[in-house]
C-alpha cells in the first residue's frame, strides 16, 4: 500500500523525532510488549515511523487500525437508521483483551474536528453513545492506567484547514505541522532530554499541591464563581506517570497540566468556558453551566447548546466532574494564540474541567482501590470524559483548606 499523496512536505526529520518521542517518552515501550495503535489514514507517514521505532525498541507485535473520513461520512449518508445504535463491540472487546494481556496503547490524533458538522446531530449522538458503551471495557483499562498509553498528533490536511482556513492547504499543513512539533518539544536536538526537564517541572507543581492537601479549589473570574471540592484522598499528577504495569509513560504529548479528581458531589456555583469545545463535529461555544450538589442543573451555550445537552444526558455521571486541571495562561500552546479544535492541544492552553469518568490513578494508592472505594471517596463514573476550558488571564484560583483557610494558587492565570 502506498502512502497517500502529501499536501505539503512535513519535515521528515522532526516527524521522525516525534515518532521516537512517542515510543520512548510517550510509551516507554518495553521489549516484547505488543502495541495497539489507531490512526487516521492521513497519518500513515507517522504511523509507519512509530511502527519502525516500536520494533527497533523490541516491540512484540504492532497492530494498527486506520479510520477513513470518507467511510465515516458514507455511514451517515447511506446506512440504515438502526446502524446508529450499534458499535463494533467485538473490536473493543479484543482491544480490552490485548490490554489485559499487557499491550500498550497509542492513538494518533488528527481527524477533521468538523467532519460531522453537517450530519444529523441525533444520529451523531446515538452513534457516539453506542460507541461509548462498546468501548467502555477498553477505556477502563486506559482510564485506570492499567497500561502505558500515549496520544500524539499528525497534521491531517482537513484538520489543518480548520485551524488555518485562510491559507492554501499546503501552507495550512506546514503551519499545523510546525505548531505540533513545537508543542511536542521535538524542535530541539534532544527531545527526550527536553521532556525529562519538562516532566520535572510538572512533578514539582504536583508535589506542592499534594503537600497542601486542599479540600477544594475556588475559581473566580468573568462569568465564573466555582468551588470544586476535591475527592477524599485525591492525588495530583502531571507529566510522566507510572502505570499499574510498572511502566512510566507520558500519556499526552503535548501536556502542560497538573490534574486531579474532584469530588463528584461537592461542586457548587457557576462557570463559563473560555475557549470553544469541538465535539463530534460541532463547535460548542460560550458554555455556561451551574452546579448544585456536584451536578450540572443548568446548561447553556451560544452555539451547539443542543449537542451539549445531549452530552449531559449520556448517563448520570455525565453531569458531574471527573477531572480538574491547572494550566498557566502563559503555556506555550496558549502563547501560540491558536485554537486547534483538538482537545489534546486546547486543554493545554488553559485550566480545564472534564465531565464524566474520573481517573483512578488520581487517588492515594489508587491502584489498589476498588470501584466501590473510588466512588465512596468521591470519584465519578461515566461513559464519557470530555474536557473543556475554563482558565484565562483573568481567572484567580485559591486553594481552600479543610478549616476554610485560603492559599493563592493562581493569580491572573499564572502560578502564585
Amino acid at each position: 500500500m502506498n502512502a497517500p499523496p502529501a499536501s505539503a512536505p512535513v519535515d521528515p526529520v522532526r516527524l521522525d523525532k516525534l515518532a521516537q518521542v512517542a515510543v520512548h517518552v510517550g510509551l516507554q515501550l518495553q521489549k516484547g510488549q505488543d502495541l495497539v495503535m489507531t490512526a487516521p489514514i492521513a497519518a500513515l507517514p507517522l504511523a509507519r515511523l512509530i511502527t519502525k521505532h516500536a520494533y527497533m525498541a523490541g516491540a512484540g507485535l504492532v497492530s494498527t487500525f486506520y479510520a477513513d473520513e470518507e467511510a465515516t461520512l458514507a455511514r451517515y449518508r447511506h446506512a440504515p437508521d438502526e446502524s446508529f445504535d450499534r458499535a463494533t463491540d467485538w473490536l473493543y472487546e479484543g482491544m480490552a483483551k490485548a490490554y489485559a494481556n499487557g499491550a500498550a496503547r497509542l492513538a494518533i490524533a488528527g481527524d477533521n474536528p468538523m467532519l460531522l458538522s453537517g450530519e444529523d446531530p441525533a444520529k451523531v449522538a446515538r452513534a457516539n453513545k453506542a460507541n461509548s458503551k462498546a468501548y467502555k471495557p477498553a477505556l477502563e483499562k486506559i482510564a485506570n492506567f492499567d497500561i502505558n498509553w500515549n496520544i500524539v498528533s499528525y497534521p491531517n490536511p482537513s484538520w489543518a484547514k480548520q485551524v488555518f482556513p485562510n491559507d492554501a492547504e499546503d501552507v495550512a499543513v506546514e503551519k499545523l505541522a510546525n505548531a505540533i512539533f513545537a508543542a511536542s518539544r521535538v524542535d530541539c536536538d534532544d527531545p527526550v532530554g527536553a521532556w525529562q526537564a519538562h516532566n520535572a517541572g510538572l512533578h514539582r507543581r504536583s508535589a506542592w499541591l499534594n503537600g497542601q492537601r486542599f479540600a477544594a479549589l475556588h475559581f473566580k473570574g468573568p462569568g465564573t464563581d466555582l468551588t470544586v471540592g476535591l475527592a477524599d484522598g485525591h492525588e495530583w499528577h502531571g507529566g510522566a506517570s507510572v502505570a499499574k504495569n510498572g511502566v512510566t509513560c507520558n500519556p499526552n504529548i503535548p501536556t502542560e497540566e497538573v490534574f486531579t479528581t474532584p469530588h463528584a458531589l461537592r461542586v457548587e456555583g457557576h462557570v463559563a468556558s473560555t475557549k470553544p469545545l469541538s465535539h463530534l463535529g460541532t463547535l460548542i461555544d460560550d458554555i455556561r453551566v451551574r452546579f448544585e450538589g456536584g451536578r450540572i442543573v443548568e446548561a447553556h451555550a451560544s452555539r451547539g447548546e443542543a449537542v451539549l445537552n445531549k452530552v449531559l444526558d449520556t448517563d448520570e455521571g455525565a453531569r458531574r466532574l471527573g477531572e480538574v486541571a491547572l494550566v498557566p495562561h502563559s503555556s506555550p500552546i496558549s502563547a501560540s494564540g491558536l485554537l486547534f479544535y483538538n482537545t489534546l492541544f486546547d486543554e493545554n492552553a488553559a485550566c480545564h474541567i472534564a465531565l464524566g469518568q474520573c481517573y483512578s490513578k488520581c487517588f492515594l494508592d489508587g491502584a489498589s482501590l476498588t470501584p466501590e472505594q473510588i466512588k465512596a471517596q468521591g470519584g465519578n463514573s461515566s461513559l464519557i470524559h470530555i474536557d473543556w476550558m475554563i482558565g484565562s488571564g483573568q481567572i484567580d484560583i485559591d486553594g481552600v483548606a479543610a478549616d476554610g483557610g485560603r492559599v493563592p494558587v493562581m493569580r491572573a492565570g499564572e502560578w502564585a
